[in-house]
């Protein structure tokens, strides 16, 4: 004993592993460390003794049956566990069926056997001319391999319960149903079935592992309150593989409380990770995405690029008015009193805020976590504890038409599944409910997931890619909620919502999709919040055919066309959002495009920050648009003859010349217009079937011209805003800021532009340029220290009560017939307050004019000599004095420096922005006057 005693470990553990089971389990109860000893041979002979059982296959069969599973002692005892209910009962007999047996048939043996018999039917093939009938609770096992035992039968249960095992299942002659029953419970584990039928009516049930479903067999459930398909196989299937067709009956058998107990031991909800996520047999394309690097230098390393866009502005050729450097600083007005100011100043931590960095925000919000949604929502947290209907789990669906099809209140749980090379994985309709959990869908030839008619239902943490249209198509009334998946590779669009669908679609990584990642049309109206939509090849979002949704708080980042694209009707809420580096343009809103756009940071995109054709209706309130490429809001005519060829001064690159005329045209090629909408022969009936107007829309202000108003355009590459248009506009209450061209240039305006309460400032050329025969009100606006005209004024219109302070070139240019009133305007150190040049037919009255600095010359109110046409009437000049060049101070006040919060002449800013909109400035002006009267009637004041 004591040399046995002092045998290595290793020794014992060769020498235990001879044993068979019951020997094993015996060493188990000797001590504690002989238990140890039993448990630590977990990978070899508890592997042997798993994959030796005949009526056993490998635990990760059939999805993954190349990954060893946990512990196979715990794979061997789930195996044992299946048929307990039949090993306990010692009094039960045996029946051997077959050649040389006590019976030859099938139907001999079951007409004598008792109530939990043990029936072994010997390698053959039996086939029964009628329906076989289940009387008594009764097994059913093969002897041998699988595949040596096959019944060619169709049994009818009509007993409390009833276990199948390895036995191959046909259809016989008269009926493609080979198992069926209405209320009693039948256990499969380990069967094939081959061109057959499996039929659970409700109150039955049904729990099969380990099974095999091809050659067009399937599994039919009708009102089933519970079943489970463990670990089984679908391939071949002619329809659905799976169908659960009606609402869970009322009534339930003896063993749905079981049922219930297994399948919450098996569910694995609580998990937050995709470690379980399982992958199928083929690999998939894309499914790991690196971290990105969001600092400069790596946009400028990844795409060669400049965040500001310096390398894309054309100057424009200013000559002797180009103002060089040397502004006396003492002489400019002070910003920090400005209620903008808040979008300037330095912010508690010390960083800029964004309408003052002039680097792009690095921040972007993380995704939450799936139970994070959970604890936010309730509704989905109750469907993720939910198990009803048939819970399909760790099974494998390929090669076929359909995979699972849940129809007429049907409920179905699907979890760790596969699902590859089908026609469609997976499909809910008519009011059934859904809960797709860390399930593995692709390479559908349509698409991935369907949901029709109301269906509604929770699809969380799923792998969703590489199939031939959407990865997900909500419609018709459907209302599911969307969460934390990963939805991406697609041939076609991300996800479709159409046809009245909604939906709530939240923290979700929808990426290198070949169309829009969230496609939203025909009256669909989801939630689209807090996901990542990235490195798509065309649009991020695109909101087409009247589609609508509430697109919130997303990332949209890294996509070839437009982040957000909405056009031909679309009327979206577009708020909160990072869009950001993308390939184009950050919003494109494209023919009778419509929708409120507010709050989104759009940021270092490589086309414009938001482009706009003439014919949409947007609403663009409170946006930050800042370090784009090119313009940070353009507005285009519908057509465009002039092929848009860049003009110098508007920081347009050539390359992009052709690609903005007719926006609408390659609209399907941006949002993903090309998708099969039509689903198996379905019309557009829904076109006409809209919804009543949702409450979310109900706050949004009724317009009638497109709105511009409260927004941040700053350190973009060219103008801030650009202006083509045949349609009216409205820009009320924004921030331009430090753009590498002019903060506003309208080149073509045939209906009245009107620039309102806008504060224009520190941009590389002009504030605002107006080019000839635009109509354009300029009015309330302060234009201040820009490097070129504060305002150089071509069109028709009116300039009146604007504040023109510190610019470099002239105050005020204009060459066409205006009327300039109550304006306050002071060059910098050169240049004149208003110059009017050639015969121009106007009125330029009660105008004040500051000299600034004591260096500037130049006449601060020309007009040409010939020009008999202007009328210049009570204009104030204020200049220095010569005998007493001191440095007086004088305010903008009565009223304060403009832009003003309620503008007395035009639309106010909403008080919802009043406070990020209105100006307070005091912006003091050095001044040394002397009494005087000028030669065209209007005051010239010097104060002593």
């Amino acid at each position: 004993m004591e040399e046995e005693a002092t045998l290595p470990v290793e020794l014992w553990r060769v020498i235990l592993a001879y044993l068979p089971l019951p020997d094993l389990g015996r060493c188990c109860l000797v001590c504690h460390a002989w238990r140890e000893l039993v448990l630590s041979l977990d990978n070899t002979r508890w592997k042997q003794l798993c994959l030796g059982c005949p009526e056993c296959r490998h635990p990760n069969w059939p999805s993954q049956p190349h990954q060893e599973p946990p512990s196979w002692r715990e794979a061997l005892k789930q195996h044992a566990l299946a048929s307990r209910t039949w090993t306990q009962n010692g009094d039960r007999r045996i029946w051997h069926v077959g050649p040389g047996c006590e019976f030859e048939t099938l139907r001999g043996a079951l007409g004598v056997a008792g109530p939990y018999d043990r029936v072994v039917l010997h390698p053959g093939v039996y086939e029964e001319q009628a329906e076989v009938a289940l009387k008594v609770p009764v097994e059913l096992v093969g002897l041998g391999r699988l595949g040596e035992v096959s019944l060619l039968v169709c049994v009818e249960q009509q007993c409390p319960t009833a276990r199948l095992c390895n036995l191959v299942f046909m259809p016989a002659w008269f009926s493609t149903v080979v198992y069926k029953t209405s209320w009693g419970h039948v256990q499969l584990d380990n069967c094939n079935f081959e061109g057959a039928q499996l039929q659970i009516r409700g109150p039955g049930t049904c729990q099969a592992r380990f099974c095999s479903f091809s050659q067009g067999s399937a599994a039919n459930f009708l009102g089933v309150a519970l079943s489970l398909l463990d670990s089984c196989d679908f391939s071949g299937s002619d329809t659905a593989s799976v169908t659960m067709d009606g609402s869970p009956v009322s009534e339930k058998n003896w063993a749905c409380k079981h049922l219930a107990a297994l399948a919450r031991t098996l569910t694995s909800w609580g998990s937050s990770t995709h470690r379980n996520l399982p992958r199928g047999t083929r690999g998939a394309r894309n499914t790991d995405v690196a971290p990105m690097d969001w600092s400069k230098a790596a946009w400028q390393r990844n795409t060669g690029t400049h965040l500001l866009g310096q390398d894309t502005v054309i100057e424009d050729g200013w000559g002797a008015d180009k103002i060089g450097d040397g502004a006396l600083k003492s002489h400019e007005q002070g910003n920090d009193q400005t209620s903008l100011a808040h979008l300037l100043k330095p912010q508690l931590d010390g960083s800029l805020p964004p309408a003052s960095s002039p680097n792009p925000p690095y921040v972007i919000p993380d995704l939450l976590s799936l139970q994070q949604e959970l604890q936010r929502d309730p509704e989905a947290q109750l469907l993720a504890t939910s198990i009803q209907g048939c819970f399909v789990r760790r099974c494998l669906f390929r090669d076929g038409k359909g995979g699972v099809h849940i129809c007429n209140y049907g409920q179905a749980r699907l979890e760790a599944n596969v699902f590859c090379g089908l026609n469609y994985a997976v499909r809910c309709i008519q009011n059934s409910t859904i809960v797709m959990l860390r399930n593995e869908v692709r390479e559908c030839s349509a698409s991935g997931v369907f949901l029709r008619l109301s269906a509604h239902g929770l699809i969380a943490e799923n792998n969703i890619h590489s199939n031939g249209e959407a990865g997900l198509d909500i419609r018709k009334g459907a209302n599911p909620i969307i969460l934390c998946n990963r939805i991406h590779s697609g041939l076609r669009s991300g996800v479709v919502v159409l046809g009245n669908g909604k939906g709530s679609i939240r923290s979700n990584q929808i990426y290198n999709n070949k169309e829009a990642g969230v496609y939203i049309l025909f009256s669909g109206n989801p939630v689209v919040s807090g996901n990542h939509i990235f490195q798509g090849q065309a649009a991020g979002i695109a909101v087409n055919e009247n589609g609508r949704g509430m697109i919130v708080e997303n990332v949209i980042r890294e996509n070839q066309w437009g982040g957000a694209d909405i056009r031909r009707g679309g009327d979206p809420v577009l708020r909160n959002n990072h869009i950001c580096y993308g390939y184009s343009d950050g919003v494109v809103v494209g023919e009778r495009g419509r929708g409120l756009i507010e709050g989104n940071h759009i940021y270092c995109n490589k086309g414009c920050g938001v482009w706009v054709m003439a014919s949409s209706l947007p609403q663009l309130l409170a946006n930050y648009i800042t370090h784009n490429r090119i313009y940070g809001l353009a507005v285009f005519c519908r057509k465009d003859p002039e092929n848009r060829e860049p003009r110098a001064g508007d920081g347009a690159v050539q390359e992009w010349g052709g690609e903005r005329r007719g926006g609408g045209g390659d609209g399907a090629r941006r949002g993903g217009a090309q998708e099969n909408f039509n689903d198996e022969g379905e019309g557009f009936a829904w076109e006409s079937d809209l919804d009543s107007e949702d409450e979310r829309y109900s706050a949004r202000r009724s317009i009638s011209v497109a709105l511009v108003e409260s927004n941040c355009m700053s350190y973009n590459g060219a103008v801030g805003l650009y202006v083509k248009t045949s349609e009216p506009l409205n820009v009320i209450g924004n921030l331009l800021n430090s753009n590498s061209a002019a903060g506003i240039t309208v080149l073509q305006s045939s209906q009245l532009t009107r620039l309102v309460a806008n504060c224009i400032l520190d941009n590389s050329l002009g504030g605002v340029t107006v080019e000839k025969d635009c109509r354009v009100e300029l009015r309330g606006n302060g234009i201040y220290d820009n490097k070129g005209h504060g305002v150089s004024f071509c069109g028709d219109g009116q300039i009146g009560e604007n504040d023109a302070v510190g610019n470099h070139g002239n105050g005020i240019q204009v060459s066409s017939n205006a009327d300039v009133l109550r304006n306050r305007v002071q060059p910098a150190r050169r240049g004149g307050a208003i110059v009017v040049l050639g015969p121009v037919k106007g009125v330029i009255g009660d105008n004040v004019l500051f000299q600034g600095h004591p260096g500037n010359k130049e006449t601060l109110l020309h007009v040409d000599p010939n020009n008999e046409s202007c009328v210049l009437n009570n204009n104030i000049i204020l200049q220095h004095s010569n005998s007493c060049p001191s440095l007086t101070l004088w305010a903008l006040e009565n009223p304060p420096a403009r832009p003003l919060g309620d503008p007395a002449s035009g639309p106010s800013a909403s008080s919802r922005y009043s406070s990020r909109l209105t100006i307070s400035m005091t912006a003091r002006i050095s001044a040394t006057v002397e009494s005087g009267c000028h030669n065209s009637g209007s005051m010239f004041c010097s104060i002593l």
